[in-house]
């Protein structure tokens, strides 16, 4: 078994840099922290490249990685994981694993989440998670959505995104192949055109827009959509936040009678 107990070492500087997009991008490979995150991969077929562990890691889920190539195993001490931890207390194990081909044809059918310029984690990331739960059939992020491979979506998916497909690519280009596929779409906005979303029939397949945080969904993709939908608000509040307003249309649209 590897062992690398300085965190001078070459290996986990490189490690180190994944927690910048550039250099993930670059080697194509993103960090995972935390057992529950690392087991999800793992079930999934995740293509994990190494699992760092110190003492706690080692004792605590040994049984597990009686179940793991030995090959991939790097023993690190506590400062090495610490250093490379993003969390206020590092959990014992660490994954860096291979990024998935995003470039696969998208398959239609079912429903879709589509993010245009959804810039803060949590909300990405919480958006996914509950995708998934809902039974949606993937997610597409559009330009200046925030990265799923950074640690704080990565937390907020709780590992959703080994169980759908998490796709990036221009939104334009989206919409335009449901439309041809006489797939609905439909966009969200409070305008005079725009419906309450009780009016909107399910159906087995649509593609659900959900805007940035600030400015919505951009006027380019509305104007491309076949309607526009918005939840009423009973209370006093201006708005709903972009992720619970997810979950309400979702589990909304979603046929899963």
């Amino acid at each position: 078994m590897k062992e690398i107990l300085s965190t001078k070492n070459t290996t986990i500087k490189e490690f180190k840099k994944l927690h910048k997009k550039k250099y993930r991008e670059e080697n194509q490979q993103y960090m995972i922290e935390g057992f529950h995150l690392i087991e999800e991969a793992a079930r999934a077929g995740a293509k994990i490249e190494w699992i760092l562990f110190n003492q706690r890691g080692k004792t605590e889920w040994s049984d597990w990685l009686e179940t793991q190539p030995e090959n991939l195993f790097i023993y690190v001490s506590e400062e090495v994981l610490e250093s490379l931890s993003e969390l206020p207390t590092p959990q014992g194990m660490i994954a860096i694993v291979k990024m998935p081909d995003d470039k696969k044809k998208i398959d239609l059918s079912g429903g879709w989440l589509l993010l245009d310029n959804v810039q803060d984690p949590g909300n990405v990331g919480t958006m996914i998670r509950t995708a998934d739960a809902a039974g949606l059939s993937g997610v597409i992020l559009g330009e200046g959505s925030s990265d799923i491979y950074s640690t704080k979506v990565l937390r907020a998916m709780q590992g959703s995104n080994y169980h759908l497909p998490v796709i990036r690519k221009p939104l334009a280009e989206v919409i335009d192949r449901f439309k041809e596929a006489k797939v609905p779409v439909y966009g969200t906005e409070l305008n005079p055109e725009a419906v309450a979303y009780q009016q909107i029939t399910k159906s087995e397949q649509y593609a659900l827009i959900m805007g940035n945080e600030g400015q919505g969904v951009a006027a380019k993709f509305l104007e491309k959509t076949d309607k526009n939908i918005y939840i009423p608000i009973k209370g006093a509040a201006e708005s709903l936040n972009v992720a619970i307003a997810a979950g309400i249309l979702m589990y909304h649209l979603q046929n899963n009678d």
